[in-house]
This record gives C-alpha cells, structure tokens and sequence, in this order.
C-alpha cells in the first residue's frame, strides 16, 4: 500500500522521487500529466545523474533536445513531437508489438494523469488506460496529476489515494490532437475503404486524418461497433448520429472499447462518465485470440509504405524514424481469425515530394511481412491480395499505384527479380 501523500504542485520535489539510472514514463498524447512532466524536466539536474524516460506518442513541448543533457528517451514510436528527438539522434527506438509493450516496459517511476475521484473515492485513468494498467503495480513509485479538467472514464480498475505514493492538483485543459482535414485523395481512398464496410461489423482503427476521414465516409452504415487501440472525435460523431451503437458485436456488445483517446475536446466531452465508452488494457484490446472472436471484425490501419508483394513499413521513411511497429499486425492477425473479418491497409499511392508509396522495394523495415496482407487501398482502388501468388499480387499492386510511375514499378521489379529470384517473382501477363 502506498502513502496516497497530497502535495503542493508548487513544493514538489522530483528528486525525491526519481533517482539516478531510473525509467520514467507517463501516459502518451492527451494523457500526459503535463504539470509533473515540466517539473521532471526543470528539476532533472536535481537527481544527481542521468536518467531515462520512455515515452508514447509525445503532443507536449515538456520534453526537448536540450534534456539530453541529463535524460535518455526511449520510445516505441517516432510520430508526434518525438519526431524532433528522432531526428536529433536522440530517440532509441524499442521495437515492440503493441500487444507486448506492457509486458518489456518495466518503469521504475510512473507518472500518471487521472480524473478527480467519484463519490466512491474512485479515481479515472482517464484518457489512456492501455499499458499503464499493469505498471501501477510494478512500478516502484507512482505519481498522480489529480487534472480536475480531465474526462472520468470506465475502466476495469477503479484506483484510490493508496494507489499512488503522492498525488498533486490541477486544472488544465488535457492535450487535443492536432486536426486536419482530409483533401481530395482521403476521400478517395475512404471512399473505397468504406465500400468493404458491411452494416454491423466492428472496427478498429489508427489514428490521423485518414482514419477520421474513412470513419466520416461510413455514415451511412448501421450498427457498426468498435473494438480498437484508440479512438477519436469521429466515434463520438457516428455515435449520436445512430451509425455505431455496437448492437451486433459479439464481444462486449453495447459498448464500444478502446485503450486511449487520441483525440480532442469532442470525445473527451462524449466519453467523460458515459459507460458505453469502456477502456481496456493493452493485454485486453491486442489481444489475437479475442480479436478473433468478434464476428465482422474490420483492422483499418495506414502505412508509409507498401512493396508490389505486400510488405508493409510502417516505420521510417527517408532515413526519419516516423511511425513503430505499434499495434497494426495484432490487429491485422486478429481480423484474419474472425468470421467474416477483414484486414485492410490503406494510404495514398505517393508521397508528398511526388514519389511514389507502392514501392517495389521497401526504404524501412518489414513491419508487416507479406504472409500477412489483406486489402490494400489507394485512391486508385483496392488490391485484395488474399491468397494471391507473387506474381499476382505484382500485377494487383501496380493497379493501384499511381497510373505514371506503374510502368517505372514494374521495370525496377523486373530487374530486381534478375537479381534476386527467390524474393520477387518477373511479372508476366
């Protein structure tokens, strides 16, 4: 049991805390508790030698290059601002399937941001639950920012002062995504993502304008559920307009279920003390063998990049460490196990600069081997590449390419299956 002490924000003493060669981490995007993150960084100098802190998807400023000074950043993913100590030379990438994350993070201290506690003395999680679960046990300190601010969420665990060896007050406005709106190529592509979205299945889905923008494009669907990592303003919108009520799901039916927000002030609105909003652990939301239990279950997931045979990388690109392996072949793996499931991958045929996302080779790792593709999707259509050959998944994925560099494609896959002939096949007619 720990001392549940309260603590003035303004006396907290982080090197009471923290000790040299110790792990912290905290609750990524909207749930950092950004009051105890700013006091770890102006305080580092205090606890005598160097540290290391773990992080999720960063949305704060807290944490910056300057800190290395005295801090090490480790990490499962480069998005968000992590993207700035990525290209610093100053993130180390842990990669980890989502699934297994709680169970290789072994922090020593956790800071944590919870909703003020309920009529029962109940504290909330709050905005992320996933991985933070376990660690409130295994951790040998635990620290919580009571954000009065903070939406109250159901979880499996309800938490109490002696949870936590010190707790402090606040009341400020959680982090919000940063929105923006889709352009002509998402809506193509949801447009054609939507088309293999029967009434009725359950969905789950990255984070992102594309995810946003294929969620908008099912409007006119009918009880669709939800079983996903995160969730985002757009659940709250299908939500009151009728189209998710999570009716037919055959796993936690009536609710949706979900580990973290990444989101804004609309779903954190919509799920503060609404039960039919329920938040799982990792261990609970990953899980392959209860994916694969949900009837219709949809993995909607994007990419940096996908090859002519359906490797995906959802990693790095032009040498920057964008992504992680996160979460996206859980979900993927889970889907090929449920009756009637789907596994569907989509992004835009090229990139910004012009180039082009269907690659023959690959810049970044193998996030997703080939023995685990489903749908691709691109504004230029879908390639279902279940069960297909090399040859002609090749000839699928050139379809949906973009129609001026196919032919460059198929040249470079020629010659690489000269050069290689166990790993690409020549494409025929």
């Amino acid at each position: 049991m720990r001392e549940g002490r309260q603590v003035d924000a303004a006396r907290l003493e982080i090197a009471r805390y923290v000790r040299t060669g110790d792990l912290v981490t905290w609750g990524q995007c909207g749930a950092e508790p950004c009051t105890l993150t700013a006091a770890l960084a102006a305080q580092r100098a205090s606890v005598g030698g160097r540290f290391g802190v773990f992080l999720g998807a960063m949305w704060s400023d807290s944490l910056n290059a300057a800190h290395a000074d005295v801090i090490d950043f480790r990490s499962y993913t480069g998005s968000g601002r992590n993207r700035k100590l990525a290209d610093a030379g100053l993130l180390d990438i842990v990669p980890v399937h989502y699934s297994q994350l709680q169970n290789v993070l072994k922090p020593d201290v956790l800071l944590l941001q919870v909703a003020p506690a309920d009529e029962h003395g109940h504290y909330s999680l709050s905005i992320a639950h996933e991985y933070l679960l376990p660690l409130i046990d295994s951790a040998r300190v635990v620290i919580a920012e009571v954000n009065a601010a903070a939406p109250w969420t159901y979880g499996t665990r309800a938490l109490r002062d002696t949870d936590f060896d010190a707790l402090i007050h606040s009341d400020r406005a959680p982090l919000e995504i940063e929105r923006a709106e889709p352009g002509e190529i998402e809506a193509r592509i949801a447009a054609h993502t939507a088309a293999l979205i029967d009434d009725g299945m359950t969905l789950q889905f990255g984070m992102g304008v594309l995810p946003e923008a294929i969620l908008a494009a099912l409007e006119d669907r009918r009880d669709l559920g939800v079983h996903s990592g995160t969730i985002g303003d757009a659940v709250a919108d299908l939500t009151e307009r009728g189209v998710i009520t999570n009716a037919r799901k055959t796993v936690d039916r009536g609710a949706t279920v979900a580990g973290v927000m990444m989101a804004g002030k609309r779903m954190y609105r919509f799920a503060h003390r609404n039960p039919a909003v329920q938040f799982r652990p990792t261990s609970y939301t990953h899980d392959i063998d209860l994916l694969g239990r949900i009837d219709g279950f949809a993995a909607i997931n994007s990419a940096i990049e996908v090859d002519l045979t359906g490797q995906v990388n959802a990693e790095s690109a032009a040498g920057h460490y964008l992504g992680g392996v996160g979460g996206s072949l859980d979900f993927m793996r889970g889907a090929a196990r449920s009756k009637g499931g789907l596994a569907v991958v989509a992004l835009p045929s090229r990139t910004r600069n012009g180039g082009s996302r269907i690659v023959a080779h690959l810049s970044g790792p193998v996030t997703t081997p080939r023995s685990d593709a489903g749908m691709i999707v691109t504004e230029h259509g879908v390639a279902d590449l279940r069960g297909l050959s090399l040859k002609q998944r090749m000839r699928r994925m050139l379809d949906i390419a973009a129609p001026e560099l196919r032919e460059t494609l198929e040249t470079e896959a020629q010659r690489a299956s000269r050069m290689h002939p166990a790993t690409l096949i020549q494409i025929q007619e």
